[in-house]
């Protein structure tokens, strides 16, 4: 049996997440691991609770077999020869994350990235998605208030909702929605923000979160063809209108002979161009779901912004600066997560005022809500762990007992980048 370690997270201080909870921990030490739990203060769980299932706390993780984490592991963090698994944010060859990956190749160990694990169709299996979509969600209704009162309006029904992270569950975060859905279907959005429409950009794991803070509220669905109508005509001020976008309706096919066809879109998306500022004039708030590289359209440029005078708040969950909402400069963290674009400087002012939308643009949102996440998580991940704990990495991949949805997370195998990511050389050797 193998040595299995649940390391503490260090990159953030608001990083309380876990990916094994103790109940699964529990198992892998009733199945004969061992199985030891680096200290944290931080970490939701009560260390007391590892320790009640079997397992060991140890100061700093001695060598392990197989290393248990969440975000990225510093450079000096990472084990010889030993496997991990965390979101390890390389697989766009980001360059702030190339030498922990080439730190990992020097030291012969193995990597397992949980954003691929998938199934046969390419379908993510174990994630955080929902939870940054009702995190994101529910952090866009609170700067929504927040960027309310610093213009003065009132009465301001938004002011009731805190951020994410000061609820003690998601229960009490989507009671706090819901008495904000009771305030508008009594008493209506204020005035100033009439009609009051949401955008959702994306029909995914992450928008799926959103959907679900939104259905607390008394929402009418507008189609995105009707969306001029009802910005220039809505009488109702008791609902919120909400609008998804889906891919067919951000961008068009160039050739004007030709007509949408979504797998053609992932092929080629240098045929297509964006039509989202259409749209823009009549949003007051936008929540950012999509999965975004360079190779498609962007859906707001930082020119864009004064299409966006009616825009309150942009959530933009996807969180990539620079990435498909340009004005997007700056990753916060849930203690200040909010700023507008100033343009003349190209920087962000932290805080409601200033031009432009509020931008809302925190990158570890599940970690608003880390005990329900990782309890998600860490269900997710349980079909897969007693194999991970017990693999063979002393010969090849395909030999080591691996599950495929496991083995087509593996970015490096003993030190090697595997087939499916040697393309990652190329952004090493940069």
């Amino acid at each position: 049996m193998s040595t299995v370690g649940i390391r503490r997270e260090t990159k953030s201080p608001w990083e309380r997440r876990v990916a094994i909870v103790p109940e699964l921990a529990g198992r892998l030490v009733r199945a004969g691991h061992r199985v030891l739990v680096e200290r944290s203060p931080l970490r939701v769980f009560p260390e007391a609770d590892y320790a009640a299932a079997g397992c060991q706390l140890v100061e700093d993780l001695p060598p392990c077999d197989v290393v248990f984490g969440v975000k990225e592991i510093p450079a000096e963090r990472l084990q010889p020869d030993a496997t991990h698994l965390f979101f390890a944010h390389v697989i766009k060859g980001q360059p702030y994350n190339m030498a922990m990956l080439q730190a990992l190749l020097d030291k012969g160990a193995t990597l397992l990235d949980y954003e691929r694990i998938t199934d046969a169709e390419g379908r993510r299996l174990v994630f955080f998605g929902r939870f940054a979509g009702l995190a994101g969600m529910i952090d866009g209704l609170w700067a929504l208030g927040r960027r309310l009162e610093h213009e003065g309006v009132e009465p301001n029904p938004f002011l009731e909702v805190e951020p994410s992270h000061a609820y003690a569950s998601l229960a009490d975060a989507l009671a706090a929605v819901r008495q904000l859905g009771e305030a508008i279907a009594t008493d209506g959005v204020p005035a100033a923000v009439h009609p009051l429409i949401v955008g959702v950009t994306g029909t995914g794991n992450v928008a799926g979160g959103v959907q679900e803070v939104l259905a607390e509220l008394p929402t009418v669905e507008v189609a995105p063809r009707d969306l001029a109508q009802v910005a220039a005509g809505a009488e109702d001020s008791k609902v919120v209108y909400r609008v998804t976008f889906s891919e067919p309706d951000l961008v068009v096919p160039k050739d004007a002979g030709a007509s949408f066809e979504l797998q053609d879109y992932y092929d080629h998306p240098e045929r297509y161009r964006g039509v989202f500022a259409d749209y823009q004039p009549h949003l007051s708030m936008l929540m950012n779901c999509i999965y975004w590289t360079e190779r498609y359209p962007r859906l707001v440029a930082k020119a864009d912004l004064p299409r966006l005078a009616r825009c309150k708040v942009i959530g933009d969950i996807s969180c990539d600066v620079g990435g498909s909402v340009e004005p997007t400069v700056l990753a916060t963290e849930p203690g200040d997560p909010c700023y507008t674009y100033d343009a003349e400087a190209d920087a962000p002012r932290m805080g409601f005022a200033g031009p432009g939308p509020v931008i809302c643009a925190v990158d570890i949102l599940p970690a608003e809500l880390p005990r329900d996440a990782s309890l998600g998580f860490s269900a997710a991940l349980e079909p897969f762990v007693e194999a991970i704990a017990a693999c063979d990495t002393s010969g090849t991949l395909e030999a080591s007992g691996l599950p495929p949805e496991i083995a087509r997370a593996c970015v490096a195998w003993r030190g090697a980048l595997t087939p499916d990511y040697a393309y990652l050389a190329e952004h090493l050797s940069g």
